[in-house]
């Protein structure tokens, strides 16, 4: 299963790049191959300075090894290998009517002494953060997601969507970091659903990303804004990367089992912004989407 996930990933990697980068239609990804000292790396691809994004990041990663004492404790075992791979990305777009986007398609594995695997689930999903509020862009993206989860099981949308919208929650805000999508996570076998039937439903979500999110950036990439929107963009931004660096598990996994830190951070925005206790004008488009991410909507 780990070697049929991974050549998934690394082919969806490709579709996901070409696809930006088509969109883009002036900037290329920079790929960099690194290794990891305690077993496996990665291959990482960022685009900066385009004509439609500020800055994107699409990751792969496959590290192996002794299971770090922090992870340990979080899964209440004691030592053990592992096997984890993944591909993450975020989309930063220049244009504060473009939403950012993230994503996450991961499989991990722990084996016992004599290397047979006693544990392995799958985890992702996909989310949408917009700066603007444009309803048919939440609903498409939405609809892509429900389509995708219904032809495996019509509750896991409804379910899934409900974790995503917990999981992406800035508590110490108490708002939403976004208008979120999908979250799953520890998905093992069981009597209903094998691993087989697991990795199908995760590589159809997938599949679906560019489906989900490309159509929304043509449609809006050329809209004209204002220095104004912009500034309001850096600093919604900045409650994106304070989601990342105080709450996020993918993050804080990464830094615990000494990953590449480039590439853990290439999440974070090139330029952002903290205004000190800022307010948008009562009644403006800001406000509109602030007292959205206030509350979980039901988007179709």
């Amino acid at each position: 299963m780990k070697d049929k996930f991974y050549q998934y990933i690394l082919q969806l990697q490709d579709q996901i790049t070409s696809a930006i980068e088509a969109v883009d239609g002036v900037a290329k990804f920079r790929e960099d191959i690194w290794q990891r000292p305690e077993g496996g790396g990665g291959r990482t691809r960022v685009m900066e300075n385009g004509k439609v994004f500020e800055k994107g990041g699409v990751n792969i990663s496959a590290v192996h090894g002794k299971l770090p004492e922090a992870m340990q404790k979080m899964f209440n075992v004691g030592e053990a290998d592992f096997f984890a791979c993944g591909l993450s990305l975020v989309i930063h777009p220049k244009s504060p009517m473009v939403p950012t986007v993230h994503a996450n398609w991961r499989y991990f594995e722990m084996y016992d002494d004599n290397g047979n695997v006693i544990n392995s689930w799958f985890g992702g999903g996909q989310d949408l953060t917009p700066y603007y509020l444009f309803e048919e862009d939440a609903k498409h993206f939405h609809q892509t997601c429900k389509t995708a989860c219904d032809k495996h099981n019509s509750d896991f949308y409804p379910k899934y969507k409900k974790q995503c919208d917990a999981y992406f929650w800035n508590a110490h805000r108490n708002e939403a970091r976004g208008i979120g999508g999908l979250f799953f996570d520890y998905c093992k076998a069981t009597e209903e659903m094998a691993m087989e039937d697991w990795y199908n439903f995760v590589t159809e979500v997938g599949n679906s990303f560019c489906e989900a999110y490309v159509p929304i950036v043509e449609k809006r990439k050329t809209l004209p804004y204002s220095p104004e929107q912009k500034t309001w963009q850096e600093i919604r931004r900045g409650r994106y990367v304070e989601f990342n660096l105080v709450h996020d598990k993918g993050t804080l996994f990464g830094l615990k089992t000494n990953g590449r830190i480039e590439s853990i951070l290439m999440s974070l925005p090139p330029h952002v912004q903290w205004v000190y206790d800022h307010h948008p004008e009562a009644g403006s488009e800001e406000e509109k989407l602030i007292k959205i991410l206030e509350n979980s909507i039901d988007w179709i």
